[in-house]
């Protein structure tokens, strides 16, 4: 207290007050203020602020000097020179932010005024700063409002249907049919497209449009077979004056009309990642008579489709046409697997060591799961089919596709892994899987059941479980680079991931019918294009190629495509499939998907991927090693079978 008050005795004896100076204590610091009124830019700004050599000491040396020493210290910081001086700043700071200021439509007074309210020991270029931090944040918020109110009058998603402008002049008619699996739904679809003078199918998979583009030539008509070209993302085979396509349905051709499209699995319009697809489809498909191939449980979801595109729709739900049962009891045991059997895992390691466990019984297994090419899957199934294979050991990829004469689905388990972390199947996907027994025609029922009691219990409820019906609005709606290069013109943004964003947060979406979605992948990659010099379009194309980020030999790959585009290198591949025979077989399976993306990519930058053929060469021969890798090990554990007995 004694301190204090020999303080403002020296204050008092020195005239501080007179001056503008007060003598402060705060922070741990002893300091000088200066206190004055600037008057620049037509405004008077009052201002308390410490000058640049105003810190005088710690409370704990100051105590240690005597009452001249202060003043000594005092009249040192405290001359007319440092007042000017602190003014004279002030006042070009004064200037300088009102024109900001006025640059940008802000009020200098809404900044200006923290400088009479400033409690702090720092100097006054520190509050300076911080005010231009905040001058700065404030002008970034004003853009982002100006660019976000930009990009909203630039794309309205009431008006996505009108973006496609062949199918919104033709009288198009939706015709549903809806049922589950094996209620001969595709296969009326594919009569009609058959039938139709010209038209296009629309897989959810390689897989099947690669069946269905088979299927459709060996359509007859007039002695002549059909001419049909396929369209996937890693694959073109076209043909002359080609009437009817088999395409996977990002692969849409939204230009040219035909008579007939068929949408298969339309329920899809759900998914997360990939529902934006058949948004676009259902949309965008140049055809007078659209089919809706798919469940039951999307009956209201394509209805309010048709409504809201203005097209009628008839719907048809068709029932299976063989019955679906479930085993008296779960399996337990392999020796209880017979022929006809598919056994379900839901993991490529879990698949292998069951299909081991399978073959040991000496039983003849044909192997399917994800991460094997629509070409060994194919040729897998179709070993089944020929009786090569009696037991089929797979994961869900059996569930879509892959037509197979299965008379029991057997669960290994009902638990997947989803990315995060480990649940139950959701019961759509159990009905999916379960369809897939009694082929009809072959088998007069098909029967479910689980390996132990109670992955058992839990399909008998999956099973049991009504079906939710899809939701029927908020149909995802992906970004094309045209919606980006809008966004772009309006808000002079080149960043690929500001610009996504854009368009999930800012586009104007009236009443949410149609609703924007990005996945995670494309936005973690495009955050890392960013750092490239590349376009928006080669930002954007680089950002959907189909490789996966978990694989790391993919992952690598795919950083060194982009950084030889960003150098205008052009990436050539080499012809050395012998190397494929010294690799394990995840390395052959990761080799064929290498390939596979990199067709992907020619396709679609040809100029600095152009190998495209010897991309499908290599990937093919890469396909064919998988499927005799597997044949072999399928070979080795029935050899071990024998020799035990």
């Amino acid at each position: 207290m004694t301190e204090e008050l020999d303080d403002d005795r020296l204050s008092n004896e020195l005239g501080l007050a007179e001056r503008g100076v007060a003598l402060m204590k705060l922070e741990g610091r002893v300091f000088l203020r200066f206190d004055g009124t600037a008057d620049a830019a037509d405004l008077r700004v009052p201002y308390a602020l410490v000058p640049a050599q105003g810190v005088l000491a710690k409370p704990s040396k100051w105590r240690k000097l005597d009452a001249d020493a202060r003043a000594a210290l005092i009249r040192e910081r405290s001359t007319d020179r440092a007042l000017r001086e602190l003014h004279d700043s002030v006042e070009a700071f004064v200037e300088e932010l009102a024109g900001e200021c006025e640059e940008f439509g802000l009020a200098p007074m809404d900044f200006l005024h923290s400088l009479a309210d400033v409690q702090t020991s720092e100097p006054a270029t520190v509050v300076f700063d911080r005010i231009r931090q905040r001058l700065g944040h404030a002008v970034e918020r004003q853009r982002e409002e100006q660019h976000a109110e930009r990009t909203r009058q630039s794309i309205n998603l009431a008006e996505y249907p009108a973006s496609f402008e062949v199918a919104r002049r033709l009288p198009r008619k939706f015709v549903a049919l809806l049922g589950p699996t094996n209620s001969g739904k595709t296969h009326k679809a594919m009569e009609a497209l058959a039938k139709a003078a010209s038209g296009v199918y629309l897989a959810p998979l390689r897989l099947l449009a690669l069946e269905n583009y088979e299927r459709l030539l060996e359509v007859s008509r007039h002695g002549k077979p059909l001419a049909v070209s396929l369209v996937t993302g890693e694959e073109r085979r076209i043909a002359e004056d080609a009437t009817h396509v088999a395409s996977t349905v990002e692969m849409l051709d939204t230009r040219t009309p035909v008579d007939v499209a068929v949408i298969d699995e339309i329920q899809m319009l759900a998914d997360r990642d990939r529902g934006a697809a058949w948004t676009a489809a259902v949309c965008g498909a140049p055809a007078r008579t659209v089919y809706l191939v798919g469940a039951p449980e999307a009956r209201r979801a394509v209805e309010a489709l048709a409504e809201r595109l203005e097209c009628p729709i008839e719907v048809h739900v068709m029932k299976r046409k063989g019955p679906l049962s479930m085993e008296p009891g779960p399996v337990r045991r392999v020796k209880n697997l017979r022929p006809g059997d598919a056994l379900i895992a839901f993991s490529r390691r879990d698949v292998l060591m069951w299909r081991d466990m399978v073959a040991e019984m000496g039983h003849l297994v044909a192997t399917v799961y994800g991460n094997l090419s629509p070409e060994v899957r194919r040729a897998q199934a179709q070993r089944f089919r020929d009786g090569e294979a009696d037991i089929v050991v797979g994961t869900d990829a059996i569930a879509m596709g892959l037509n197979m004469p299965i008379q029991r689905i057997v669960m290994t388990s009902t638990v997947k892994f989803n990315g995060v972390e480990e649940e139950e199947i959701p019961a759509p996907l159990a009905r999916q899987i379960a369809g897939r027994a009694g082929r009809y025609g072959i088998h007069e029922e098909g029967l479910v059941a689980g390996y132990d009691a109670d992955s058992h219990e839990v399909m008998r409820s999956l099973l049991k479980e009504k079906p939710v019906p899809l939701n029927t609005s908020g149909f995802a709606v992906a970004p094309t680079l045209e919606h980006l290069h809008r966004i772009a013109a309006v808000t002079q943004e080149t960043s690929l991931a500001k610009l996504l964003k854009r368009f999930i947060h800012n586009i104007d979406v009236p009443d949410g019918f149609f609703y924007p979605r990005i996945t995670e992948d494309q936005m973690e990659r495009a955050q890392w294009l960013d750092t490239l010099p590349l376009s928006v379009a080669d930002k954007f194309a680089l950002s959907l190629v189909p490789v996966s980020t978990k694989v790391l030999a993919l992952q690598r790959a795919w950083e060194h495509w982009c950084v030889a585009l960003s150098k205008k290198r052009i990436t050539r591949l080499q012809a050395d499939d012998h190397q494929l025979h010294y690799m394990t077989l995840q390395e052959v399976e990761d080799t064929c998907r290498l390939y596979s993306a990199y067709a992907w990519l020619g396709y679609r930058l040809p100029d600095y991927f152009p190998d495209i053929e010897l991309a499908l060469e290599l990937s093919r021969a890469a396909s064919e090693r998988v499927d005799s890798m597997l044949q072999d090990q399928n070979t080795s554990s029935r050899r071990r079978h024998h020799r035990r007995r």
